[in-house]
C-alpha cells in the first residue's frame, strides 16, 4: 500500500515525528526517491517496519564538514550509499569524460555528488562520529568489496572496507542482511565482532578465527602478479552463491584480513513480496524537486519489478556478484496489487513501462535443483547451449502479462528491461513469442546479441550469432503472421576482450548487410567485478586461464568503434586506417559490399546533413531498422 508520509529527509520532518536521536541515518548520493526501484528507499522501509528509526540525508554537500551532521549521531550506526550507481560509471564515459547529466540528481545536474562517493562520505562521517559504526551498501561498495581493478586509476584497488574505513560492507540486496545488523547493533553486540553475517564483508586481525575461511592470493601479490587477480577472481567468481558459497579471505598485511562472509540466501516469493508491499510514497521526496525532476525516476514510475537474479551469465554484467544468478520472484499478486495502485495515481496515462528484472522473461530459477544447491561453479545455464537441465517456460510471464493487460485502466503493457533470446527460443511452446509480438512491443523491439563473431561471444559469455538470426527469422515470421511492422534493434558493444580488428571488421560487415547503421554504439566499460573486467586487466579468462587479446589502445578502440559506423563521414579516416591495418582494402571501393570509396568524400559518399529535420531523421531511421527484420 503507498505510505502517507517519507522517511524523513529534513530537520523539520524529524522534529514533527518527534526528535531525539534516530537509530539509523542514511546517507546516500543519489536525490531520495521513496519508489521500490531505488536500493536506499527499500533499505529504509525494511528497517521501519522491523521498528527501527531512520532518518535520510540525501547527497550531502562533501565540501561541508558538517553536511552529514543534520541528524546528530544515530543511537546505530550510519548506513551509507554512493547510489544507485558506482559514482565513476555516473561522472565519466568509457573514454573518462566528464558526464554532462546525472539521471540521479534533480533537474539532470551534475556536481551534486563526489567522485568515489562512499569514500568520501565515510570520510566525512568519520571525522565528525569517529566512535560511531558505519554500515557501507549500495552497488559501489558491493562490487567492490574485495581488491579490484579501477579502471578509472588504471590500477588495482584495496578493498572498499579499508580505503573507506567503514566498519562493514553488506553486500548484494540487503533486505535480509541489513535486519540481521540492526537486531545485532540493538541488541549491543559490538560492529567490530559483527563476523557472522552472511552477505557482509568485515575485517579482522585475528587470524585464528578464520579456520573455515578459503584464503585468496593476498594484495601484494595481486599487485605484483596481475595472473593471480584472474586465480583470485574465479575462486570468487565460483563463491558467489548463497548456497555453496565459502567464506573468502584475503590478506592485506601480516596482521589484517579482510573476510568476505557468504552471500545472503535468496529472498522467497513470501519475503520479497513483503519488501515491495511495504507504505512507499512512490514518489520524489519534495525537498528534491526543487530544482527539477529525477531523470531516472521518471524511467521507473510506472514500471513494475518483477524478478531480480540473472542466469544470462554475460562476462560483462556484474549481476552475479551483486543479485546472484539465482531468480527470485514477486507473486502475481503483489505485482497486480502494485499495478492497480499505479494505475490510481492521477498522472498515470494507461501505459505499464515494463515488467521484469534484469532479464525480462526470467521468472524461476533455472532448474529445481538451485532452489535448494544453489548454481553449477562451473558450468553456465545458458552458454554455450542451454543446460539439459534448463527450465524454460514462459507460462507464469504470460499469466502475469494477460492480467496486467486486462486491468481497466491499463491501455498497453510494456517490456522494456531487456529478453534473453536465446531462453526464448529454448521455449518448445511459441505462445510468448506470439503474444511478446501481439500486445507488447512498441513499434521496436531491442535486443542484445552485442557482437556477431563467435569468437568475440565466446568471451563475452553470449550465444552464437547463429541463435541471435534464428531468433530475428522467428521475430520476423510472427510480425508477419500478426501483420505487424515491427522492428528489432540491436544493441552492439565494440572493444570487448577478443575482438581484433579482424572481429571488428566482421560486425561492420555483418551491419552492411542489414543496410543498419546504429545510431550508438557501447565501447566496453571495464567496470568493477566483472569477468570481463577481469580479462581486461591480465588479458586471461579467469574461467578458462586462456589468454586474450585486449585491445587497450583508445586509437584502437576508436577504430572498432567507428567501423560499427562507418557510414557516418566523420569516421572516414578511422574506418580506412582499420580496414588497411586489418589487411582488408578489398571493403575500399565501389563495389555493393564496399563500406567505404576511395579517397576522402568522393561522389555517391553520404555527406553530413547539419540539423536534419526530425520528420526525415525519423523516417530514417525506420527504414534502417524494417531491413533488420525483414532481411530473408
Amino acid at each position: 500500500m503507498q505510505g502517507n508520509r517519507f522517511l524523513p529527509a529534513t530537520r523539520a520532518e524529524w522534529e514533527a515525528l518527534g526528535g531525539g536521536q534516530p537509530d539509523f541515518v542514511y546517507v546516500i548520493g543519489d536525490a531520495y526517491v521513496d519508489h521500490p526501484s531505488f536500493g536506499p528507499a527499500i533499505i529504509g522501509r525494511v528497517l521501519e517496519s522491523r521498528g527501527y528509526t531512520v532518518a535520510i540525508i540525501s547527497q550531502p554537500n562533501w565540501k561541508k564538514e558538517d553536511s552529514v551532521c543534520l541528524f546528530g549521531p544515530p543511537r546505530l550506526a550510519f548506513l551509507v550509499s554512493a547510489g544507485n550507481m558506482d559514482s565513476m560509471v555516473n561522472h565519466y564515459t568509457v573514454s573518462k569524460k566528464r558526464r554532462h547529466t546525472d539521471a540521479y540528481t534533480p533537474g539532470g545536474k551534475t556536481g551534486r555528488r563526489p567522485d568515489r562517493a562512499s569514500m568520501v562520505y565515510c570520510g566525512l562521517i568519520r571525522r565528525n562520529f569517529p566512535h560511531i559504526p558505519i554500515i557501507l551498501g549500495g552497488i559501489e561498495a558491493s562490487l567492490r568489496r574485495l581488491a579490484h581493478y579501477d579502471y578509472w586509476s588504471d590500477s588495482l584497488k584495496r578493498s572498499l572496507l579499508l580505503d573507506s574505513g567503514a566498519d562493514l560492507i553488506s553486500y548484494g540486496m540487503g533486505e535480509r542482511s541489513i535486519g540481521e545488523i540492526a537486531d545485532a547493533l540493538a541488541g549491543g553486540i559490538p560492529v567490530r565482532s559483527l563476523t557472522f553475517v552472511d552477505g557482509t564483508v568485515y575485517k579482522t586481525r585475528r587470524a585464528e578465527d578464520l579456520f573455515d575461511a578459503v584464503y585468496l592470493p593476498d594484495y601484494e601479490t595481486l599487485q605484483s602478479h596481475p595472473g593471480k587477480y584472474a586465480e583470485s577472481f574465479s575462486v570468487q567468481y565460483k563463491n558467489a552463491d548463497p548456497f555453496r558459497g565459502k567464506r573468502l579471505a584475503e590478506r592485506y598485511s601480516k596482521h589484517l584480513f579482510v573476510v568476505q562472509n557468504p552471500p545472503a540466501r535468496p529472498l522467497s516469493a513470501k519475503e520479497m513480496d513483503a519488501v515491495y508491499d511495504l507504505p512507499y510514497m512512490r514518489a520524489c521526496h519534495p525537498s528534491c524537486l526543487k530544482e527539477g525532476e529525477i531523470p531516472a525516476f521518471s524511467e521507473v514510475r510506472y514500471s513494475l519489478v518483477s524478478s531480480r537474479g540473472c542466469f544470462g551469465g554475460c562476462s560483462f554484467c556484474a549481476l552475479t556478484f551483486h543479485q546472484g544468478r539465482i531468480i527470485q520472484s514477486r507473486s502475481q499478486d503483489s505485482i497486480l496489487a502494485e499495478a492497480i495502485q499505479m494505475t490510481e495515481e492521477p498522472e498515470f496515462k494507461g501505459y505499464i513501462h515494463d515488467v521484469g528484472g534484469p532479464t525480462a522473461n526470467f521468472r524461476q530459477p533455472a532448474c529445481e535443483k538451485q532452489k535448494s544447491r544453489g548454481t553449477c561453479p562451473d558450468r553456465q545455464c545458458l552458454y554455450p547451449k542451454p543446460c539439459r537441465n534448463l527450465k524454460a517456460d514462459h507460462r507464469d510471464y504470460r499469466a502475469l502479462l494477460k492480467k496486467l493487460r486486462s486491468l481497466p485502466k491499463v491501455k498497453k503493457v510494456f517490456i522494456r528491461s531487456g529478453i534473453r533470446f536465446d531462453y526464448l527460443l529454448a521455449d518448445s511452446d511459441p505462445g510468448f513469442l506470439e503474444e511478446l509480438c501481439r500486445f507488447h512491443v512498441s513499434g521496436q523491439l531491442k535486443v542484445a546479441p552485442e557482437h556477431v563473431s563467435d569468437a568475440v561471444l565466446r568471451r563475452m559469455g553470449k550465444p552464437s550469432r547463429e541463435v541471435y538470426e534464428a531468433f530475428v527469422k522467428a521475430y520476423r515470421e510472427t510480425n508477419q503472421r500478426f501483420e505487424k511492422d515491427q522492428y528489432l534493434v540491436p544493441y552492439l558493444m565494440s572493444s570487448h576482450p577478443g575482438s581484433t580488428l579482424k572481429e571488428a571488421i566482421e560486425l561492420a560487415e555483418y551491419c552492411r548487410d542489414l543496410g543498419y547503421m546504429p545510431e550508438q554504439v557501447q565501447d566496453f566499460y571495464p567496470t568493477p567485478s566483472t569477468v570481463s573486467t577481469c580479462m581486461y586487466y591480465t588479458g586471461l579468462d579467469p574461467r578458462t586461464g586462456e589468454s586474450v587479446y585486449v585491445p587497450r589502445d583508445p586509437h584502437e578502440k576508436a577504430m572498432q568503434r567507428a567501423l560499427i559506423q562507418y557510414r557516418d563521414p566523420k569516421n572516414y579516416a578511422l574506418v580506412k586506417e582499420a580496414l588497411e591495418k586489418g589487411h582488408r582494402t578489398d571493403l575500399i571501393g565501389f563495389g555493393p559490399k564496399c563500406l567505404i570509396r576511395p579517397g576522402k568524400q568522393e561522389p555517391g559518399q553520404p555527406k553530413t546533413r547539419k540539423n536534419p529535420a526530425p520528420k526525415t531523421e525519423r523516417s530514417k531511421k525506420r527504414k534502417t531498422i524494417r531491413k533488420i527484420h525483414k532481411k530473408p
